[in-house]
């Protein structure tokens, strides 16, 4: 079909056509996909059952192992005792921390001088 012999107000019936189509797939796409979940969970529930296990366990084991690698994480925090809204948790160092250093000569880019800086001149906060 040659589209540049169409009037204006064909092609944006076309275009709103297309739209229409568009979104009827969409939905078409997602529904077909919840209706496949059903299918995955009970390949799961049988696989988890044939091998003799409670499938509540199993999965309790899996979403539990998931969890903990995000939420487990604490990181140390450092206040700076000269004023507590300087802080530093890990990562690069905030520029109050790298002239702090400077001052009591230390180096910023020695990992030893920072752990020093740190153990010396930083507070340590718990949680």
């Amino acid at each position: 079909m040659e589209h540049s012999n169409l009037s204006l107000e064909e092609i944006q019936r076309q275009l709103e056509e297309a739209d229409n189509k568009k979104a009827q797939l969409e939905k078409l796409l997602k529904d077909k996909r919840e209706e496949g979940k059903g299918a995955v969970v009970e390949q799961i529930r049988n696989i988890i059952l044939d091998n003799g296990y409670d499938p509540e366990e199993i999965m309790n084991l899996v979403l539990r192992r998931r969890r903990k690698l995000v939420s487990d994480r604490q990181y140390r925090r450092y206040v700076d005792p000269d004023n507590p809204e300087n802080f530093y948790s890990r990562g690069v160092l905030p520029g109050w921390m790298k002239e702090k250093m400077a001052q009591q000569g230390y180096d910023p880019n020695s990992k030893e001088d920072r752990e020093a800086f740190k153990a010396n001149s930083l507070r340590l906060v718990e949680g």
